[in-house]
């Protein structure tokens, strides 16, 4: 039973359908508090909830205390739709651009929606309309049990990011205020140097002889060092290590407080941590490959040096897990290559590797399957990449064809089909212009070298593509076996945080262990959905702690 929502000028109008989207009974107009009333009624179990974007449906329903099983998105829904070679012959697909094709509306730290909010613009969306056209597109696809699959995950992935913003990561601000004192000095007015960077700038200007040199100042900086006799092109922390003056210790120690204070610093923590909470806006499918991004206050890029401020309530206890070498595993299950995934099989896949005799330690076999993934063709990866095809042929044929057809401008796609796009006119025009005969040398190098860079793109596209889709299955999977978990005082566990691969569970401390086990059974449950019978570990690091930094 489907339920499409849309607005109306007196609340809310729902209608109910079935699986085709096919109308059972004429609109509904209900009140907002009706609205409320009628999702939270348990008649509705079982119900997906149609609406134009969950990150602006759904948060009002849980200020109210209402959380829904399951959902379609159909802004997340028509974007891959949109894109998918599965769906690219469909009158969606073909349909011209409309407001539901642009950005979910922004969200600050302090956003409240009325109970059902929609930007003006999306509001001329037929939702109704919309789910028919979806539902034809992957009735229509080449395999639409991929693509119905995606799209289910994506729209659970949407409902944990909103149930994520709403739960708020528990941060402590008396613990990240203690850290940037350690690591920065007392806290100072805003646009005043702390203590420990003012003594590190004054160790940079001795050791230079530059009296008034501003660290915070690559120009000042690059002519100092030159001025020093460096012969360095850019203030870049790799390049500066490679020096040898002793102002490079001091200088790079600099840069990394510097950043810590630009990204997380007292201003970072005044505005983004609310009554103990740190609440971002998570993105679903927020990059080409249908990882997530974020919105507001850095959420996937919070520093190993303050993870420990991310602490536990009392009773409550934080399960932390990812998946080990995710896209390794990913790429052996996509590729069908049952050697490289009985090389994981023993737990560490890197090892794995070695003992097959194609790479002589772990170092190599790493840098080798990163260079395989990201498409080095220099250095160690490079180098190694060879002895890696010889060993896994089908996984690394797989990535070395995507590699192929990305440079020939071909749209790539991932296990459950999402689609790379092919290239634009901007692009073959260069490609075509350097085929001239009378194409500069310039303009050849300029093409072969975008034709690469496209390569490399196409090739890490389905690999992590299909990675990002493995993690939204286990997402899914891990938000329902918690919800399946008995309550505890009322309360039951909370996802608070997701990184790629990476998940927090705040729970009450009695029922960690069991967050602990259905955490790894969603892993493996994820693989079967994705890969079915496909003989792939996905083992998980999982830890019960007080503070994100134990992990």
């Amino acid at each position: 039973m489907l339920v499409v929502v849309a607005p109306s000028s007196g609340g809310v109008l729902v209608t109910r359908t079935d699986d085709a989207g096919t109308a059972l009974a004429d609109p509904v107009e209900l009140t907002d508090d009706e609205y409320a009333a009628f999702v939270a009624d348990p008649a509705q179990a079982g119900v997906r909830w149609v609406w134009q974007d969950t990150a602006v449906s759904y948060p009002p329903l849980l200020r109210a205390g209402i959380r829904v099983e399951r959902c379609h998105d159909l802004r997340l829904c028509r974007a891959i739709l949109r894109g998918s070679t599965l769906t690219s012959g469909s009158a969606l697909a073909r349909a011209p651009l409309d407001a539901l094709d642009g950005e979910s509306p922004l969200h600050g730290p302090e956003s409240a929606q009325t109970l059902f909010d929609v930007a003006p613009a999306a509001s001329e969306v037929d939702p109704l309309a919309e789910l028919r056209l979806q539902l034809d597109a992957v009735a229509g696809a080449a395999e639409p049990g991929r693509i119905r699959l995606l799209l289910a995950a994506e729209s659970a992935g949407a409902l944990a990011a909103a149930e994520m913003r709403h739960a708020g990561l528990p941060w402590s601000a008396e613990r990240h205020e203690a850290l940037l004192a350690d690591l920065l000095g007392p806290r100072v007015p805003a646009g005043m140097r702390p203590r420990r960077l003012e003594e590190l700038a004054r160790e940079i200007r001795s050791a230079l002889g530059a009296p008034m040199l501003n660290p915070d100042s690559p120009q000042e900086v690059l002519g100092a060092l030159r001025a020093a006799g460096l012969v360095v092109s850019t203030t870049r922390s790799a390049e500066l290590r490679r020096l040898e003056h002793p102002a490079i210790g001091p200088l790079l120690d600099y840069k990394k407080r510097a950043r810590l204070l630009g990204a997380n610093g007292w201003a970072w923590l005044d505005t983004w941590v609310v009554d103990g909470r740190f609440r971002a806006d998570f993105l679903p499918g927020g990059v080409p490959s249908g990882r997530w991004a974020a919105r507001g206050g850095g959420a996937l890029q919070l520093p190993k040096q303050l993870r420990s401020a991310v602490v536990a309530d009392p009773g409550w206890k934080l399960v932390v897990a990812d998946a080990a070498q995710l896209e390794p595993r990913v790429l052996a299950a996509l590729a069908g290559d049952t050697d490289m995934a009985r090389a994981g099989r023993a737990g560490d896949l890197y090892e794995g590797i070695v003992a097959t005799g194609a790479v002589p330690d772990r170092n190599s076999a790493k840098y080798a399957m990163l260079g395989a993934i990201y498409g080095a063709t220099a250095g160690q990866g490079g180098r190694l990449l060879p002895r890696l095809a010889r060993a896994f042929p089908r996984a690394i044929g797989l990535v070395e064809e995507a590699a192929r057809s990305g440079e020939r401008g071909e749209a790539v796609t991932t296990r459950l089909g999402r689609s790379s796009g092919v290239a634009g006119a901007s692009w073959r025009a260069a490609q075509s212009a350097a085929s001239d005969a009378d194409a500069s040398p310039n303009e050849e190098r300029r093409a072969r070298a975008q034709a690469r860079e496209r390569g490399r793109f196409s090739r890490n596209f389905v690999v992590q593509g299909t990675a990002a889709e493995w993690a939204l299955c286990w997402l899914a999977e891990l938000r329902r076996r918690l919800t399946a978990l008995e309550p505890v005082a009322g309360r039951r566990p909370e996802l608070v945080y997701f990184l790629h691969d990476e998940v927090l569970v705040h729970t009450p401390a009695p029922l960690a262990a069991d967050v602990a086990t259905a955490v790894r059974e969603a892993a493996g449950a994820a693989g079967r959905l994705m890969f079915g019978g496909f003989p792939v570990d996905f083992p998980l690091d999982v830890a019960v702690v007080d503070d994100y930094g134990q992990a």
